[in-house]
């Protein structure tokens, strides 16, 4: 059976009442609820609060009741409100409701700071507090403790993993300062993680990492030094250039990705077995861009089995490009899932909503998930239902 699922967070849940929340999506069309039960700070702005327009929920919780005997020097934070799982057992409980856990892996501000030595660090040694290191194993033994922990106690469909690889360098902190332009050569060069994990393991692959870090760090020095920025399309051809001529980065390049593939392998290897496991592969725009964050698209789709896209792109035409991409790239491997914004800034009236639904669903894609309910308007659930009810009626 398809799923049409909505991303949801505890707190708007919780304002509503499970039940009435249900009721209100079963009856456009969801039966399916994606709930974050691993999550990262923000500042929310919620339309359709009666009680507070602007949420900031607690930085690095998670939102199900673990068990501490699970996990070794890295430990999961329960939220204050949520940390007993009250609301995830509850919609667990739902008849005729699938329910997927969304899990926010590495980008952990909190547990970035508690736990520096295994953070993401820059070519000059800088470590971003915002994103743990997949390559560190500690780290990895976090992420396999907390996706059986929940796998176990929970009747859960499905698990849809975020942040599983190396974030990009925008992607990250509040209140970032930079009066310096930027651009892709520069904003590739600074993500690129060389912590003592990621160059032990590099050297491993026969790359001289230490040198490749000095490098990295030298090109950025002297830009940063000099007068010019790169233009768009200069900075593009610059990276590409880089990553095709300098050996040690094609191949650190690809090192990223084993990293990333050889977990996705361990954890699916973690849960039950009978439990979807589909990777959010990037944060960037289109999907292909995930192979920076060492999301080798091909290579999860035989892992995992399920690629959950994001879709997040305002025109169909943008959509269907996107869709027929990841197609080639896993050679049709796997199950792909969409997931659709229904406003501002992507999708921002009925019919652009019923075009993407249309359009993924006649690309193949029968699971289809929207994000998110805390953040959009009324309206937005309008669009949906009549976007489902123009698929299902065929």
């Amino acid at each position: 059976m398809s799923r049409f699922s909505m991303y949801s967070y505890a707190w708007d849940i919780a304002e509503e009442g499970t039940s009435n929340f249900v009721s209100k999506l079963q009856k456009i069309g969801i039966n399916s609820i994606t709930l974050a039960t691993s999550y990262h700070a923000g500042k929310f702005f919620r339309p359709k609060s009666r009680t507070n327009k602007i949420y900031f929920p607690e930085d690095g919780t998670i939102y199900f009741k673990h068990n501490p005997s699970k996990y070794g020097e890295i430990k999961p934070i329960p939220n204050s409100n949520f940390g007993s799982g009250e609301i995830l057992s509850e919609l667990t409980k739902t008849k005729n409701l699938a329910i997927q856990a969304w899990m926010v892996l590495f980008h952990n501000s909190q547990l970035g700071s508690m736990y520096q030595e295994y953070a993401v660090r820059n070519a000059f040694g800088d470590p971003y507090i915002y994103a743990l290191c997949p390559a560190a194993p500690q780290v990895r033994e976090y992420a396999l403790a907390l996706m059986s922990d929940i796998a176990e106690n929970y009747p859960i469909q499905g698990i849809s993993v975020e942040s599983i690889g190396y974030p990009p360098f925008e992607h990250g902190y509040h209140h970032e300062m930079s009066f310096v332009k930027p651009n892709v050569w520069l904003s590739q060069n600074l993500g690129l993680c060389f912590c003592r994990y990621c160059i032990k393991g590099a050297e491993a692959f026969d790359i001289d990492a230490q040198e490749l870090k000095s490098r990295v760090a030298k090109r950025i020095h002297n830009y940063l030094e000099d007068e010019i920025d790169y233009t768009s399309d200069m900075a593009s051809a610059f990276w590409l250039a880089d990553v095709e001529g300098d050996k040690d980065l094609k191949r650190f390049i690809e090192y990223r990705k084993n990293v990333v593939t050889t977990l996705a392998n361990e954890i699916r290897a973690a849960i039950r077995p009978e439990v979807e496991f589909a990777i959010i592969p990037s944060v960037a725009r289109p999907t292909s861009g995930a192979w920076y964050e060492g999301t080798d698209l091909a290579e999860i789709a035989k892992t995992t089995g399920v690629i959950e896209a994001c879709f997040y792109e305002p025109s169909v035409d943008r959509i269907r490009a996107d869709l027929i991409d990841i197609k080639e790239r896993t050679n049709s491997v796997g199950k792909i899932k969409g997931i659709l914004r229904p406003a501002y800034p992507d999708l921002t009236s009925e019919s652009s909503v019923s075009q993407a639904v249309s359009t993924l669903w006649h690309g193949g894609v029968k699971d289809i998930a929207f994000y998110n309910y805390g953040h959009f308007r009324s309206q937005s659930l309008n669009w949906i239902s009549s976007a489902l009810a123009q698929v299902k009626n065929g």
